[in-house]
């Protein structure tokens, strides 16, 4: 007699029923916050507008604080208010007014509208006036060229003899230039250079394209003009 085969296992043959996970529920409730992280940042910071014209927010002249004209009006003013009101409490105390307080008051007094100081005096007076407004209503600072800048409220200024060295020795890099000037004003940058080989009319041609290039690349707030002389020079 041959033994009956032993019944098969759960073991011995996978079960064709897919196994089942039991789902578990979420406790319903208010869920925490998420923890704040740190704020996300631009993998590419702000570039400054250099070279590129129509990048960059554009800046103006600082103002100056107009300290020396400030001071000279305040001496005056405080001479003559304290001058005057010197005599009047001298006055007032029973002494005889100040002789020059006296004969000012004659001179305005009998003098016509017409007479040469007094049209002398108007003319200073006025000119004064015109020129406490101009400093008024002006920024000053001549001598500081405004640059473009990423942010509004950032300011930068380059001084003009500083960029008339950059571009100065741009223009030595010229090939032919063999002594080159230049000056910076507010709106055109004026460049001379004595050329020693080479066709003058090319090494213009190469200077003006050179000078524009740096010029781009001081990011100047208004890019100025470029005006470029040469001259052959064989000693």
């Amino acid at each position: 007699m041959t033994p009956d085969p032993d019944p098969p296992t759960s073991n011995s043959a996978p079960s064709a029923r897919p196994a089942t996970v039991p789902l578990a529920k979420e406790p319903v409730g208010p869920r925490e916050p998420p923890q704040p992280g740190p704020p996300e940042q631009d993998a590419s910071p702000p570039a400054l507008a250099t070279g590129e014209p129509g990048k960059g927010h554009r800046s103006h002249r600082p103002w100056s604080a107009r300290r020396l004209p400030a001071a000279l009006v305040a001496a005056l003013v405080l001479v003559a208010a304290g001058a005057a009101l010197v005599d009047v409490v001298a006055v007032r105390a029973g002494r005889p007014a100040a002789a020059w307080r006296r004969h000012l008051a004659d001179e305005l007094a009998t003098r016509p509208v017409d007479d040469v100081w007094m049209l002398t005096g108007a003319a200073v007076a006025a000119a004064v006036g015109v020129w406490l407004i101009v400093l008024a209503l002006t920024p000053g600072l001549r001598h500081w060229l405004p640059l473009r800048s990423p942010a509004p409220g950032l300011r930068a200024t380059l001084d003009r003899d500083g960029a008339a060295d950059l571009i100065r020795d741009a223009a030595m890099r010229v090939p032919g230039v063999r002594k080159a000037r230049v000056r910076v004003r507010r709106h055109r940058v004026k460049a001379r250079a004595d050329v020693r080989f080479r066709e003058p009319r090319q090494v213009k041609d190469d200077l003006t394209a050179v000078l524009g290039d740096e010029c781009d690349q001081l990011a100047l707030a208004r890019p100025p003009r470029i005006v470029v002389r040469v001259r052959r020079r064989t000693d």
